[in-house]
């Protein structure tokens, strides 16, 4: 998985799933002071973190996904364009999750707050979740699902937030677990 942030979805993730499967978890990381590498680290997961520019600019990452041989690579809060290089070594095997239900309200810049604000001020009465994969633009992958929550007129970017957060909390496992097992 490769996280830079507080780490919640992928503690989240490696929760869920490792009490159903023998799941081997991997953490890339370019934030070496983020939750999500502290968690891997006291878990005794593999853990690699490096700069913006080793992801953009190195065949480093490249070299150590590729001996992994991961089934599928997850964005967990990874905020980072994922380079054409490891889109192309992996197709359809990066998979990110966006707190908005694509096409709206994606793209570069698109992201957290960011989006729950727009979708307040769109004024909304839905929104959610899209899980897809990963291509060479930000949020234009194909859509692998989408979960929708009801939105009403008291609700604020912080109650969107909320909203959107369970329905990561709940969802983004399950679609990681199935994906895994029908590969």
């Amino acid at each position: 998985m490769f996280a830079s942030g507080t780490g919640s979805n992928f503690k989240n993730i490696f929760q869920q799933i490792n009490n159903k499967s023998e799941a081997e978890f991997y953490l890339f990381s370019n934030n070496p002071n983020c939750g999500a590498v502290d968690f891997a680290k006291s878990n005794h997961l593999f853990t690699h973190v490096f700069s913006k520019e080793e992801l953009q600019n190195s065949n480093n990452c490249l070299a150590k996904l590729t001996s992994i041989s991961p089934d599928i690579i997850v964005l967990a809060g990874f905020l980072l364009k994922i380079p054409q290089e490891l889109v192309a070594v992996f197709p359809n095997k990066i998979i990110n999750i966006h707190p908005a239900l694509l096409p709206k309200f994606g793209g570069k810049g698109m992201y957290g707050k960011h989006v729950h604000q727009a979708v307040y001020d769109a004024k909304e009465t839905v929104t959610g979740i899209t899980i897809h994969y990963v291509n060479e633009h930000y949020d234009e992958g194909n859509i692998i699902a989408q979960f929708k929550v009801e939105l009403n007129e008291t609700d604020t970017p912080e109650t969107i937030e909320q909203k959107v957060r369970k329905l990561e909390t709940e969802n983004y496992p399950e679609v990681i677990h199935q994906i895994v097992h029908t590969a």
